[in-house]
């Protein structure tokens, strides 16, 4: 039997961000507090700026539960046949007669047992307990305390119910007595107004203004702006995060449009869609795939001249985007001036910025002249330009950090100084450069436009990697404050996205001296240990492919594309036959096999062994997927060897030979993988 459940906390104005970060949570929570009663149910979760809603259907009484007493040993519980002191504590603890308790083993042991039947109390009775419970289970960071209370929340709460079938529960919570009592929308006013059912509580809500249902104020907005865009032959730039946000602070949303002078279109649009976005929560508009000089707002009020609204926005974004404006021009003005950079820290230890610009050059340079060939595809031009071009990219990446732009907008660093490059006349090289060298910026952010912004998107991160570990600044555990896990994964995505060659040890050794030293092993370990990420495949199979002593990024990752396409039970077969191989030649050194004497390879199985290997070594492999499968087949023929033929021959030069012939193969596996690391159950 199942009883209807109706919880509202109404709150002062919730924080958005925050209380989004828990909604994910809430109902599991709510579950939980039911479950940790014994209590089932069916339930949803609403909310609004000024509320939080639990309804549905729960069980009208508990579970009628078990409970299970262990007690001391038998030994220990009787004294000569004479229940001990220890038997009477057992009894005390449980509550039950001498005559219900029961021996049973445990850990090896026979020792007193109860077992308590317990009848499931109304749910009526220890819903009071759920609700605190639930509340005290709910985490959004920094909370408050107000009046004279000891307790926390989010917000200060002002009103409160409980019913149960609409029945009111008597309880309390921060103060406040459970009451038939709900905020509408603060349009129609302040006070508090009466319901007695939940139907009466979801009616006035909707006739007052407030839309319970989060979802259908999302599609009240969606639908909205779908209109305005068919309208006015505009595209609005939807973000569904800054969606979420309006959808949460908002009770009764309206999309308005809203329009701003274009002369201000001369700024990055960067910082115009930052402007409308964080601080304002705008959404940008599109026309013919360009900025468009409008936005949307989404309001929140019920009643009123919508036309104020957007005259009022309309004020509020015009001084934020004469700000910005006027920023931008000075900086256009002053130009770019790195030599400013001498005076601002990149990190203790590390020196300034201008410093970490030095650093970075002489990384993009080594790289400009590995990628030289490709650079010169990429680009027409012959290798001194390229090369006078990479030192003047390399001078100007971070000069943008000390304009007044990035100043006031700190996020669109990189990109007002590409923005600025392009208005000052730089070729469009150096343009990409400055502009793309923080991206990747996440795991499904763009990727820099071409090669030559990716050489410094490189150099940026290694740069990170390399000064931050060689003064002890490697993460550890979940901290990671610089950031160095993003940096690693963002060289091996752009690494395999442009098809580049890179050694990461090779690499590293080489930008080694301009850092302190430092172990760069570590270092190695650390950008390897990132590439789990990236693949779904068994991570054995990642550590074989390591194991193997490849270090070139994009030769693993064709490693690991051959293998994850591979049956999976053939690799782990052939990894148990490997673990064989290797330890019947660990005393050889691979690099210095001697030759195969073939005059005295005398078992059937071995000679068929040995012209199988050969002419696997013979044959022309068009992909590394189509070479590991002709190694794959040699797994039948190695089962058939090691079940034919004794390796360790009693006379020493057979054994020998044989051993020669298994650490050739293995030594050619070992080209794709070491095999023997390989495990798949």
């Amino acid at each position: 039997m199942s009883i209807a459940l109706f919880i509202e906390i109404g709150t002062e104005e919730l924080p958005a961000i925050p209380f989004l970060k828990e909604l994910p949570n809430i109902l599991d929570k709510f579950y939980a507090a039911l479950n940790a009663q014994q209590i089932d149910g069916q339930c949803r979760f609403d909310y609004t700026p000024r509320r939080l809603v639990v309804r549905g259907q729960i069980d009208a009484k508990q579970k009628d539960g078990i409970e299970e007493f262990f007690g001391p040993p038998v030994s220990v519980a009787y004294h000569n046949g004479t229940p001990s002191k220890a038997f009477d504590g057992f009894l005390k603890r449980t509550g039950a007669s001498k005559d219900a308790i029961q021996t049973t083993h445990k850990d090896g042991k026979e020792v007193l047992y109860y077992q308590k039947h317990s009848k499931g109390r109304e749910t009526r009775a220890i819903i009071a307990d759920v609700v605190r419970d639930f509340v005290q289970r709910l985490h959004f960071g920094k909370t408050m305390r107000w009046g004279s209370l000891s307790e926390s929340f989010i917000r200060p709460v002002r009103t409160f119910c409980v019913m149960l079938d609409d029945v009111l529960v008597d309880m309390e919570l921060f103060a406040i007595k459970s009451a038939k009592k709900t905020c509408v929308h603060r349009a129609l006013g302040f006070e508090p107004l009466g319901f007695e059912t939940q139907v009466e509580y979801e009616n006035l809500l909707e006739q007052n203004g407030v839309i319970l249902d989060s979802e259908m104020r999302k599609q009240r907005i969606l639908q909205q702006i779908q209109t305005i865009e068919a309208s006015n032959n505009i595209r609005v730039g939807l973000d569904s995060e800054l969606l979420n946000e309006i959808v949460a602070i908002t009770e009764y949303p309206t999309a308005l449009l809203g329009h701003f002078d274009a002369h201000f279109l001369t700024i990055p649009q960067e910082m115009i869609i930052t402007s409308m976005k964080e601080n304002q929560r705008y959404f940008p508009l599109f026309k013919d795939e360009k900025l468009h000089n409008g936005f949307i707002v989404v309001s929140n009020a019920f009643r009123g001249d919508d036309s104020l609204i957007v005259k009022g926005n309309e004020r509020v974004l015009r001084a934020r985007l004469s700000d910005a404006l006027f920023f931008y021009q000075n900086d256009l003005r002053k130009g770019f001036a790195p030599q400013a950079l001498e005076n601002v820290r990149f990190v203790e230890g590390l020196g300034s910025m201008a410093d970490k610009v030095q650093r970075e050059s002489a990384i993009a340079m080594s790289l400009g002249t590995l990628y030289m060939q490709k650079l010169q595809e990429l680009t027409g031009k012959d290798e001194k330009t390229i090369q006078n071009l990479l030192q003047q990219a390399a001078q100007l990446t971070k000069a943008d950090l000390v304009s007044e732009s990035v100043f006031e907008f700190t996020e669109l660093q990189g990109i007002i100084g590409g923005s600025m490059a392009a208005h000052l006349g730089y070729d469009a090289l150096i343009v990409g450069a400055i502009a793309d060298q923080y991206l990747p910026k996440s795991q499904d952010d763009a990727l820099p436009r071409n090669l030559f912004a990716a050489i410094f998107a490189l150099a940026h991160r290694l740069d990170n990697l390399l000064a931050l570990f060689s003064i002890g600044k490697i993460p550890s555990g979940s901290k990671d404050p610089f950031s160095l896990r993003r940096a690693a994964n963002g060289i091996i995505r752009i690494v395999l996205a442009f098809g580049l060659e890179f050694d990461v040890q090779q690499r590293l050794q080489q930008c080694a001296p301009h850092y302190a030293a430092f172990d760069t092993a570590k270092l190695v370990q650390f950008i390897l240990e990132r590439l789990g990420a990236f693949y779904d495949v068994n991570a054995s199979l990642i550590t074989a492919v390591l194991a193997s002593g490849e270090r070139d990024l994009c030769a693993i990752d064709k490693r690991l594309v051959a293998l994850g396409a591979a049956k999976q039970d053939e690799l782990g077969a052939l990894g148990a036959i490997f673990k064989r191989v290797a330890n019947i030649t660990q005393d050889l050194n691979l690099d210095n096999l001697p030759e195969i004497q073939t005059e005295i390879l005398n078992a059937s199985e071995e000679l068929e062994l040995y012209h199988a290997f050969e002419a696997f070594k013979a044959r022309k492999y068009a992909s590394l997927t189509e070479e590991l499968h002709a190694l794959l087949a040699l797994r039948e023929i190695l089962d058939r060897y090691f079940d034919k033929v004794l390796v360790n021959a009693p006379d020493l030069t057979l054994r020998n030979n044989r051993k020669a012939l298994l650490a050739r193969i293995y030594k050619e596996f070992l080209k794709i993988a070491d095999f023997k690391e390989i495990s798949i159950s």
